[in-house]
């Protein structure tokens, strides 16, 4: 495992933009695959964004895609979310993720989790 911390969470009124970090420790950082995901309050976590361990391949929720951008720089040990055209549903605790080589898309599949960062998104 490597141990994630989340940074950047905040409020921002719709259609705004807030950059989340996940910043990582440990050495091997480069081998693992990322991801992102998010709960609001009552609501099953659920999927963001995931990116391979040098980021060739990205993959978003359709409820995201064309809005939030997941990147990383593995000389940093971070990975980023950048969030635009925030919308109110938006508003969740954010996590991030991550699980040795090959990306993925579902929670379980991680095994590395961040403390979560509230981003709250008003209308």
């Amino acid at each position: 495992q490597v141990q994630l911390v989340e940074s950047g969470g905040g409020s921002v009124q719709a259609g705004g933009s807030l950059r989340l970090s996940c910043a990582a420790s440990g050495r091997t950082f480069s081998s693992y695959a990322m991801g992102w995901f998010r709960q609001a309050p009552g609501k099953e976590r659920e999927f963001v964004a995931a990116i391979s361990l040098r980021g060739g391949v990205r993959y978003y929720a359709d409820s995201v895609k064309g809005r939030f951008t997941i990147s990383r720089d593995n000389a940093k040990n971070t990975v980023y979310l950048q969030m635009n055209s925030l919308k109110p549903e938006d508003t969740a605790v954010y996590y991030c993720a991550g699980r040795p080589s090959y990306v993925a898309t579902i929670a379980s599949d991680f095994g590395s989790w961040g403390q979560g960062a509230q981003v709250t998104v008003s209308s």
